[in-house]
């Protein structure tokens, strides 16, 4: 008897995003990129969030992310 749900296997895949405006903007532009050459990308976790501070003041923001996509095939 077929199953209405299908069973997935996803590959994980370790992304940094970085950005001189957010942390938002930092998993915005790793996500965006990837999209470019990762087709089925399909969740992401922060698993790592860094900056750096120039002068008193964050000037850049680092985020290391876990993504999530569904083997083809």
């Amino acid at each position: 008897m077929p199953t209405a749900e299908k069973d997935h296997v996803y590959k994980i895949l370790e992304l940094v995003g970085s950005s001189e405006t957010s942390i938002d903007d930092a998993i915005k532009n790793a996500v965006s990129r990837a999209s470019k050459t990762i087709r089925e990308m399909k969740w992401f976790e922060v698993v790592q969030t860094r900056g750096h501070i120039e002068n008193g003041a964050v000037r850049h923001y680092q985020v290391t992310l876990r993504v999530g996509f569904t083997l083809e095939g």
